[in-house]
């Protein structure tokens, strides 16, 4: 890795809930608020944005756990910041604290918190990883 990844980096995503990011099962929107899934693909984006800058050329990062809680509901047309924040780091392994925050008049409101992994990889290796996977 580049130098730089310390404890303490942060890197976020701010987006809007649209519709396409509201609970649907059969094609049936059931709620027009911020999918749990759409949250934690965030969450993930969030953390990938604090390792990208410092993988080398030869390296991959690859997620290997996400454990979130969603504690409130946004609207959909409601604005979103998601926060993620290396909290633990080793030569191949980097955790994220991830926060979800619904951006209001009168200030950020939690709506979400989790933790996010990822592993570091020579991208040799997950490439050989995932073509044995393909056979």
């Amino acid at each position: 890795m580049k130098p730089g990844l310390r404890i303490g980096n942060r890197a976020e995503v701010i987006i809007t809930v649209t519709e396409d990011m509201c609970p649907a099962f059969d094609g049936i929107v059931v709620h027009h608020v911020y999918s749990t899934w759409s949250m934690a693909h965030h969450m993930e984006i969030a953390a990938r944005k604090v390792l990208m800058p410092h993988l080398e050329e030869h390296e991959e990062g690859i997620g290997s756990h996400l454990c979130i809680d969603h504690l409130a509901p946004t609207p959909a047309g409601r604005t979103v910041r998601i926060e993620a924040v290396a909290v633990e780091l080793d030569p191949t392994t980097l955790v994220c604290e991830v926060t979800a925050y619904h951006v209001r008049p009168d200030g950020e409101k939690v709506v979400g918190r989790g933790r996010q992994v990822q592993r570091i990889l020579p991208r040799t290796k997950l490439e050989a990883l995932i073509r044995r996977e393909s056979h």
